[in-house]
């Protein structure tokens, strides 16, 4: 004998509430009825009126409304409904006798989503509360996810104020790494200049003794931007630096014991291997290293993929040098090639960052080395701290008031003579 048929109503996947509105007690009561069978949770209201101020009080997945009733029609109730300031959508059904067009339209336009036309089918009425479960069911996914983002956003924003404020100590760290920004050595002096394109960047110039009468200059850019640049910028710093001989890449002691310095060269093939062989990193840099004689002038460059310098000599020309090189921590076995220049008094050499010749104005040509040959001859009578001002000034205009899209960084010495400028 087969088993007995079962009928049962479906049950909706979660408990929706409905708001029954009608002037009709008994017409109230035959939904009511129907809808928790249905399993969904009802509340009645008699009037246009009373309905109003129970959603003021609550939120209601769903309303069925008639449209003639005494006082607040069910259009009126409708607009009202709309507009209180609930997050959360409600399905809007006007129950009408209404057919003509565009009383229909008029009840779109006042914000309901779907008509039932009285006397209400009951499989008619179960199909379009199935439909309107579905758009409630999407519109509670999209205020959750909503939510979600919002909350996401904030979390974000929090995390950025963070690294924010991280980042501005960082680059009040790495400005240290330039702390004076003019140097004297007697019978020269050295100009700095770091711009970083964002909080902190991979730019690096610097200076220091090597013996009384020799100092060393130098400008580094490592490859890439932001925190990883500006971290490896710190660990050059400490390969160059004058603070900390016993670390500095580019000084050794001779047979005799005295505090010497390896040929330019070398320091590139020494800072190169230390990039290589112990770092290990991602990255490269290019430099330029001089090292200058005090007493008497004489140089020594070495370029390693460096914009080339300038020379700016005392009676106004400008020139480049420099004969380019591989940049460091690129290749194992790269060399490097010297060069010798003689300064004599009121000469000045540049060492430049590519943030310079390569700025471009708005079209996109780039500064160049001409470019910079301009600027440099149109400000060539200013003091070296001042001229670099007047590059960065320069520079903008020629970018047309953009921001710089890498960072400007330079150094500027400038050779007294051989003998010590006389005290005033």
């Amino acid at each position: 004998m087969p088993p007995p048929l079962i009928h049962s109503s479906p049950t909706p996947p979660a408990t929706y509430s409905v708001l029954v509105v009608d002037d009709s007690k008994a017409q109230r009561k035959m939904l009511s009825v129907q809808l928790s069978r249905w399993g969904y949770s009802v509340v009645e209201a008699a009037s246009g009126d009373e309905a109003l101020t129970l959603c003021r009080e609550n939120v209601f997945d769903m309303v069925l409304s008639d449209w003639m009733m005494p006082g607040m029609n069910g259009l009126e109730f409708c607009r009202a409904f709309r507009e209180l300031p609930h997050e959360r959508y409600g399905y809007f059904i006007l129950l009408t006798s209404k057919s003509e067009k565009g009383e229909i339209a008029d009840g779109f336009e006042s914000g309901a989503d779907d008509f039932l036309t009285k006397p209400v089918s009951s499989d008619e009425l179960r199909a379009r509360l199935r439909a309107a479960e579905r758009i409630v069911a999407m519109q509670t996914e999209l205020v959750e996810k909503n939510r979600l983002v919002g909350t996401t956003l904030e979390t974000l924003q929090k995390l950025y104020d963070s690294l924010d404020r991280d980042l501005i100590e960082a680059r009040k760290l790495q400005q240290t790494l330039v702390r004076d920004r003019f140097q004297t050595f007697g019978r020269g002096t050295a100009s700095l200049m770091l711009r970083p394109a964002g909080h902190v960047g991979g730019d690096l110039v610097g200076s220091f003794r090597i013996t009384e009468d020799r100092i060393g200059l130098y400008s580094v850019d490592v490859s890439g931007h932001g925190v990883a640049s500006a971290m490896m910028t710190a660990r050059l710093a400490g390969f160059l630096s004058g603070g900390s001989p016993e670390q500095n890449l580019a000084l050794r002691t001779d047979e005799n014991g005295a505090r010497t310095a390896w040929p330019p060269s070398v320091v590139a093939e020494r800072l190169n291997r230390v990039m290589l062989e112990d770092l290990q990193v991602d990255q490269y840099f290019t430099l330029a290293y001089f090292e200058i004689d005090l007493t008497c002038g004489a140089g020594i460059l070495v370029q390693a993929g460096h914009p080339h310098p300038m020379f700016l000599a005392s009676h106004g020309a400008v020139s480049t040098m420099g004969e380019g090189g591989l940049p460091i921590g690129l290749i194992g076995d790269a060399s490097y090639t010297q060069v010798n220049f003689q300064m004599e008094k009121g000469d000045r050499v540049f060492l430049v960052s590519d943030g310079v010749t390569e700025c471009p104005d708005p079209s996109g040509e780039e500064l160049g080395g001409e470019g910079l040959a301009r600027i440099l001859m149109k400000n060539r009578r200013l003091s070296s701290p001042d001229l670099l001002e007047a590059i960065v000034w320069d520079l903008s205009d020629y970018a047309g008031g953009n921001d710089f899209p890498d960072d400007v960084s330079g150094l500027i010495f400038d050779y007294l003579g051989p003998e010590p400028p006389s005290a005033v």
